[in-house]
């Protein structure tokens, strides 16, 4: 990563494949923001439409963007990291190149880390749109999490989180940058914005300002497991994933590495192995499929 720039405040990392349908309005989105101390990091995964021209057109007119194309597609979590990597701001968010934001989504953002150094994100209100753009319903993200002990937001982000829109709020770069960031796997943002949690508080700006669009070209409406493996990093497209287990460990790692004290950490480790407890049946479940899988391979390698 190269180093920060005094110039540069906020950064915004917008990974791309194929979205030659939505990235020009993502693209126009952000540069009708009423805050503009902002670069826009975009990363095309290998695109094979004409994603990477359009958006070379608006770096051509725009200083402030900044487009890299990968040499071959990385998966969608490789992509994130990427932009991420060769962000530059104090403050980052990510932005997926088919949703929109309102004009002053980042302006009220800053407003917010800047006046509360404990905050660790911001993020507004999110709406839901179809692919056409029109409005479906209003979604209550209830991430704001002000609570003082790590232990305490992250239990609480455990419980509240369904849809995955925290980490397109605004955060600070350098305890982002200390995270484990997404994971290569699916839910691979679940264990990310837990683990923010860890490190400051999450703000709500009462504004709807986040429009994530709802499509049938979006990761979320993959259904398939193997598919959704891909998505996330095609190296891993035979492995085994046991969903349960994965995300525990991804926890506990994230506990034990946080700078938080000690009895925070052992709080945490109880509170996760009651989990364990509590959803035996599912995590007993996931070892037994595995174990089916792992002898039909045997037997026909």
């Amino acid at each position: 990563m190269a180093e920060n720039s005094h110039n540069v405040r906020v950064s915004i990392g917008m990974p791309v494949y194929n979205r030659e349908l939505y990235v020009s309005e993502a693209i126009e989105a952000h540069l009708r923001q009423t805050y503009s101390d902002f670069e826009l990091i975009i990363t095309d995964n290998h695109s094979t439409d004409r994603t990477e021209e359009i958006c070379r057109a608006y770096a051509a007119r725009d200083r402030r963007i900044k487009v890299f194309r990968n040499p071959e597609n990385l998966g969608a979590a490789g992509n994130f990291d990427r932009c991420f990597q060769l962000s530059q701001g104090e403050y980052f968010r990510w932005h997926p190149s088919d949703d929109l934001v309102g004009p002053e989504l980042l302006e009220l953002c800053v407003e917010v880390l800047d006046r509360d150094p404990s905050v660790m994100t911001a993020y507004p209100r999110t709406r839901l749109i179809d692919a056409a753009g029109k409005i479906i319903s209003d979604y209550d993200e209830n991430l704001h999490v002000m609570n003082e002990r790590p232990s305490e937001r992250f239990k609480e982000v455990l419980r509240r989180l369904r849809l995955c829109n925290l980490h397109y709020g605004l955060s600070r770069r350098a305890k982002l940058a200390a995270t484990g960031l997404l994971r290569h796997y699916p839910g691979g943002d679940i264990p990310m914005i837990a683990e923010m949690a860890l490190y400051g508080k999450f703000y709500e700006v009462p504004e709807h300002l986040f429009y994530r669009r709802m499509h049938e070209e979006a990761s979320s409406a993959m259904k398939d497991v193997k598919d959704v493996m891909v998505f996330f990093d095609p190296k891993k497209k035979d492995k085994m994933f046991l969903r349960h287990w994965v995300h525990l460990g991804a926890h506990y790692r994230s506990v034990w590495r946080a700078p938080i004290p000690l009895s925070e950490k052992l709080n945490l480790s109880g509170y996760l192995l009651k989990e364990l407890r509590w959803g035996h049946r599912e995590y007993a479940g996931e070892l037994s499929v595995a174990a089916r899988q792992f002898l039909r391979r045997a037997r026909h390698p």
